[in-house]
């Protein structure tokens, strides 16, 4: 009988688990609460869910071999650590007292929860600040809509266009031609917003999550107009939304017709980077240097691939149609911004926390 309750101690406490919270040196230890039994085949957090929103979805796996091979090997990922993790990040979600609105199918919290290793309380920490920046940064981040006539003017000219096929490593190659941007007729906020729609468009694609991106940039072109678009404080905001709330592997970065003043910025920027990503830029010679890393037949037609650039941007044009609801309707993701993250907008050496963040600095799931 002592075996049998021991027993059934034993499986209770393994679908129970304890919110950690540290806070200026301080541990406090909050009430249990129950998290979904993940050998079931739903989802659906043990929190009522409001009228409006359906019942979790089941994930199927339809990653290629190879890819499941590297999620395991680079992520940690296989499908027990994936059913736990989305299971704990979902009912984080639910009991979080800012996030009022937010997606909760699984392709989506995967886009963080690849990006940070299948760390839940970082994946977390992401998704916080990824709110958070679509409401301080509405110019950037909202409305990214490929039937805007400036969106589509900059997007048909090839100023950001995704390449057709992977690298070597099977990364998605994203090309920028910064002299197919016009910075006398287009702002800033336009070029962020198209940026926004294009990696958008792209960050639920689940190749893409486990491989990451491979970023080809092409400065000829690059004027002293483009440069006077943006602010140094606005080009530091950036980074940091790319650098700690873009839930995107970026694995390469290359630059390449880069003019005597483009390296000033290129510094400038790379400051701002952590280490890591940091090391992952690389700024080339020539464009035959850069075909010396990057497979040339990948590349656009102008640049000694195969596929005229003029297809690829097509292509783009129609997958953005595709998805164009379902990106606009990221403008409903809601959350409440407390003054902690409010000050990162205007103070330059704030920190970017969400309420929660600020007070629930580390927050641990055992």
């Amino acid at each position: 009988m002592q075996k049998t309750q021991m027993k059934r101690k034993t499986n209770i406490g393994q679908r129970m688990k304890k919110v950690v919270v540290k806070e200026l040196g301080a541990r406090l230890v909050l009430k249990a609460v129950p998290l979904p039994n993940p050998c079931s085949n739903s989802l659906t957090s043990t929190k009522s869910l409001p009228q409006h929103q359906a019942p979790y979805d089941t994930y199927q796996c339809n990653l290629s071999e190879e890819s499941v091979r590297m999620a395991r090997e680079q992520l940690r990922e296989d499908d027990n650590m994936r059913t736990q993790a989305l299971a704990q990040f979902r009912e984080w979600i639910t009991k979080h007292p800012y996030i009022k609105k937010c997606r909760t199918d699984a392709v989506f919290l995967l886009r963080f929860l690849r990006t940070k290793k299948f760390s839940v309380p970082a994946a977390c920490e992401m998704l916080e600040k990824y709110l958070t920046i679509r409401q301080l940064y509405p110019a950037w981040f909202q409305k990214l809509d490929i039937e805007d006539p400036a969106i589509n003017e900059i997007v048909s000219a090839g100023y950001l266009v995704p390449l057709l096929q992977r690298d070597s490593l099977g990364r998605q190659v994203v090309l920028s031609c910064a002299g197919k941007f016009d910075p006398h007729r287009f702002t800033s906020a336009h070029m962020a917003r198209v940026h926004s729609l294009i990696c958008e468009a792209l960050m639920d694609d689940e190749e893409s999550q486990v491989a990451g991106y491979n970023h080809i940039n092409d400065e000829s072109g690059l004027a002293m107009a483009h440069v006077s678009l943006w602010s140094l404080t606005d080009i530091r905001n950036m980074m940091r939304c790319i650098q700690n709330s873009t839930p995107m592997r970026h694995k390469e970065t290359h630059f390449i017709n880069l003019p005597h003043y483009g390296q000033k910025l290129i510094e400038f920027m790379m400051s701002i980077l952590n280490d890591k990503l940091r090391k992952r830029i690389v700024l080339h010679s020539s464009l035959d240097d850069l075909k010396r890393q990057v497979d040339p037949a990948i590349l656009p037609k102008e640049y000694g691939g195969v596929v005229p650039l003029s297809e690829m941007i097509e292509k783009l044009k129609i997958r953005l149609r595709q998805k164009r609801q379902e990106i606009l309707a990221l403008d409903d993701l809601y959350i409440e911004i407390t003054k902690t993250a409010a000050n990162f907008g205007g103070n330059e050496d704030a920190d970017m926390d969400t309420g929660v963040v600020g007070s629930f600095r580390k927050l641990e799931v055992d």
